[in-house]
C-alpha cells in the first residue's frame, strides 16, 4: 500500500481532480437542460409522460455501449465522455422537476396569475422555488450516478479514476483496483453530502410541496 501512495501518490491527485472534473461538467449540463424542460413538460401530461418514458428506455442502454457509440461522433476523449454521462443523468432530474412542479398546490399557482404575474414569473418565482426540494434531491441522485459511470469513462480515453481500476484488472494488481474504487466511492459520498448540505441551506424553511 506505502509502495503505491510512494509511485502512484501524485497522479492518484491528478486522476481524482480529472474524475471529478468530467464528473461536474456533465452534472452541469444535465441540470441546465433538463430542469427547464421538467418544467415545461409538467404543463402536458402526456408529452412529459412520453419524454420521461423515453429518458427511462434511453438508462436502460448500458452505459459502455452510449461511451463507444460516441466514438465515431466525437472521438475520444473527455468531450464524448461528458456528453454521453449528461445524457444518461437527465432522467432522475428530469423525473423530479415534473414531479415537483405537479404536486406544487393549484391554489398558490392561481393565487400568483391573479396578482398579475406572467407564465415567466410564475414559473421562476413560484414554481422553481417551491419545486426545489425534489429537484434538489434529483441532482443529488445524478451526481453520485454520474461519478460512478465516469469510471467507465476511462474505457474512451476520458482519463479519470477509472484508469487505475482497468489498468489493476490488465495488471492484476488488486491494491490498484481497491484504491481506485475506493477513491470513486469516497468521491461520490462526499459530493452527496455537500449537495445534501446545498440542500439543507437552499430551501426556504416552510416551503411544503405537497397538495
Amino acid at each position: 500500500m506505502n509502495e503505491f501512495f510512494t509511485n502512484y501518490g501524485l497522479e492518484l491527485v491528478q486522476k481524482t481532480w480529472e474524475h471529478f472534473y468530467i464528473s461536474i461538467i456533465a452534472l452541469l449540463i444535465g441540470v441546465v437542460i433538463a430542469v427547464p424542460v421538467g418544467m415545461l413538460l409538467a404543463r402536458t401530461n402526456k408529452l412529459g409522460n412520453w419524454i420521461l418514458m423515453i429518458a427511462g428506455v434511453l438508462q436502460t442502454i448500458p452505459t459502455l455501449a452510449v461511451l463507444a457509440l460516441m466514438i465515431p461522433l466525437f472521438g475520444i476523449g473527455k468531450i464524448p465522455a461528458i456528453i454521453a454521462l449528461s445524457m444518461y443523468i437527465l432522467l432522475p432530474i428530469l423525473n423530479n422537476t415534473i414531479i415537483g412542479v405537479r404536486n406544487i398546490d393549484q391554489n398558490a399557482k392561481e393565487a400568483a396569475l391573479s396578482m398579475g404575474m406572467t407564465r415567466l414569473q410564475l414559473m421562476s418565482q413560484v414554481e422553481l422555488p417551491l419545486a426545489t426540494p425534489l429537484i434538489l434531491s434529483g441532482i443529488r441522485l445524478a451526481s453520485v450516478y454520474v461519478i460512478s459511470w465516469a469510471t467507465i469513462a476511462s474505457y474512451i480515453g476520458a482519463g479519470g479514476l477509472g484508469d487505475f481500476i482497468f489498468n489493476g484488472l490488465n495488471l492484476y494488481d488488486p491494491v490498484m483496483i481497491i484504491i481506485g474504487t475506493v477513491a470513486v466511492t469516497v468521491l461520490a459520498l462526499l459530493t452527496d453530502k455537500i449537495l445534501g448540505l446545498v440542500e439543507r441551506y437552499a430551501v426556504p424553511k416552510g416551503i411544503n410541496i405537497s397538495r
